[in-house]
């Protein structure tokens, strides 16, 4: 492939950004020029639609929802969505935010990603004339740790359906997860604090800490600028958005919980625009130190008007009696960080406790990183344990420089933690001892045992490979179906336990019947990058069958 360019795009729940570099000098530019907005490394993951969620009117930034009032007529048929990402997690259904039935998250996605192809397009071309974008730019997409393999093949359909890619399984495409890349960023910068701090194979934690998603991973500094990964990279739900959430949920007790989802299911934009306010006024100042705080009144008749249509009669008259405002005090604010903040801490405990070496450092990355208080916790909990704890210099922009630079010195990564057991299915003979609930049925004494390839918890080379021999069931057969599956047990032996994946199928022609059951197929699975290729090869004609699928190293 004749790549020049690499281009990185960090897709985030909240907010978004793309960096990108030329292979002959290797220098990182971060964009900084949004529509209507100069300055800031990344844009608001918002999409604003016509009255039917067709066309997109706005996108990032402008795309906020407005505030509601006299002069702005317009804002009631405003049709602002956000968080769309959420949907790609394996998060329950009703935590999911809610999307108009016209839209899918598919759409919503694809339709982000278009807006911000363009720009990305009109940079490239602009800055490298004569470049040719699906010839000569390599994309490295990060995704969360905890995405799953339908979520990858959803955003390489995405990203086709944006434009971004002519193909949808274009080798120009790479996936990297988020704290691998955080973590390419916090060893570049690294002497921005002191290199001697975390010296060659020491380890160290990156936290980082999104809109939605909260990562961890914890890697060794080898020599020559590369990293190994020493735990199960690690994730949860529970990113800046999510205080958010408490905020909504501090607001039922005060105004009722049919209030609050009469507000989400029939005035979303209103809804949004309050919790900017929020944001704004509370949230990104909050320190946990009580002498920072003054008492906020959040007024409702200024900020939100049409909640009070949807009190109950005893609310209504209790808040008329308040004139309709709403005192946070620190305690109030504080409880909505806490859940949050708590489960932050809970998952870098777990992360230490799974590996077998000292931390020299935490860096916390991320726009939530940003927060004084998750800071201000994270030390308080941590700092006799880890000599350091650090906020690298622009932390927002840790993940989309770090996948940039990926894409750039793609050795840099030399191996993996696989967080799944793979193997084959084979079908053999049931055997006495054999559970009876493994009995396939509609074959008479037939099981399908999983023939496993490599244990969770092993560490991956980049591009390792691992091969058995198989023969064809039947003297017959002219087609053989290799199946796939995956799990997060460590000896599972039946493709039809609990907690057994279907993976992906790679399908063989075998022909040269006569030969019988003496036809080897070698079949290899090769790890090391987000996607697993699988390889069959007829060691009697010498042909080969490749495929490639999404592979959750996460």
């Amino acid at each position: 492939m004749d790549i020049r360019a690499v281009v990185a795009i960090d897709f985030g729940t909240t907010f978004s950004g793309f960096a990108y570099s030329n292979r002959a000098n290797s220098e990182i530019i971060t964009n900084d020029v949004w529509p209507q907005q100069i300055g800031s490394l990344k844009t608001n993951t918002v999409l604003q639609y016509d009255s039917n969620y067709q066309n997109v009117l706005k996108w990032g930034n402008p795309a906020l929802a407005q505030k509601q009032n006299r002069r702005n007529k317009n804002s009631l048929s405003l049709k602002s969505v956000e968080l769309f990402k959420l949907h790609l997690g394996n998060i329950p259904q009703d935590e999911k935010p809610p999307l108009p039935h016209q839209l899918s998250y598919e759409k919503a996605i694809s339709d982000y990603l278009f807006e911000l192809g363009k720009l990305i397009k009109e940079t490239v071309s602009t800055r490298w004339y004569g470049l040719k974008f699906f010839e000569h730019v390599l994309l490295i997409i990060s995704i969360p740790a905890e995405f799953d393999d339908r979520a990858v093949d959803t955003m390489r359909k995405c990203l086709y359906n944006a434009g971004l890619t002519n193909n949808k399984d274009s080798k120009k495409v790479e996936f990297t997860t988020e704290p691998e890349a955080a973590a390419i960023y916090c060893m570049r910068n690294l002497n921005e604090h002191d290199n001697e701090m975390i010296p060659i194979n020491a380890s160290f934690m990156v936290v980082d800490c999104g809109g939605g998603t909260v990562d961890l991973t914890t890697r060794k500094l080898l020599r020559d600028n590369k990293l190994s990964e020493i735990t199960e990279r690690t994730g949860d739900f529970c990113g800046g958005s999510y205080v958010d959430r408490e905020f909504l949920k501090f607001l039922s007790r005060k105004l009722g919980e049919p209030t609050i989802n009469l507000l989400r299911e029939n005035n979303y934009g209103q809804m949004q625009y309050m919790i900017q306010h929020f944001c704004q006024k509370l949230k990104f100042h909050f320190t946990g130190n009580q002498s920072d705080f003054d008492s906020f009144e959040f007024d409702i008749e200024e900020i939100c008007p049409i909640l009070k249509q949807y009190c109950k009669d005893d609310i209504k008259e209790k808040m008329e009696d308040n004139d309709w405002i709403i005192d946070i005090n620190f305690e109030d604010l504080k409880s909505m960080f806490d859940p949050v903040v708590g489960k932050i801490i809970r998952l870098i405990r777990g992360q230490l406790n799974s590996s077998k070496d000292k931390c020299s450092a935490i860096f916390l990355v991320g726009g939530f990183s940003e927060s004084k208080y998750l800071q201000m916790r994270v030390k308080k909990e941590f700092e006799r344990l880890i000599p350091a704890i650090i906020v690298p210099r622009q932390p927002i922009a840790a993940i989309v420089r770090g996948a940039c630079d990926y894409g750039l010195r793609m050795s840099t990564i030399v191996d993996r933690t696989l967080k799944y057991t793979f193997g084959v299915r084979i079908g053999r003979d049931w055997k006495i001892g054999d559970p009876p609930s493994q009995k396939v049925p509609n074959l008479q004494n037939k099981t399908y045992a999983f023939d496993r390839f490599v244990t969770r918890g092993s560490k991956m080379d980049v591009n390792q490979e691992f091969s058995k021999i198989y023969m064809p069931p039947k003297p017959d057969t002219t087609r053989l179906e290799i199946s796939i599956y995956k799990t997060t047990q460590l000896n599972a032996e039946f493709c039809n336990e609990h907690g057994m994946k279907f993976h992906g199928e790679l399908v063989i022609d075998l022909p040269d019947v006569h030969l019988g059951l003496n036809r080897r197929i070698e079949v290899s699975l090769i790890f090391g990058k987000i996607e697993l290729i699988a390889r069959a090869k007829n060691l009697q004609n010498g042909r080969i069958y490749n495929a490639s699928f999404d592979l959750d190293l996460n």
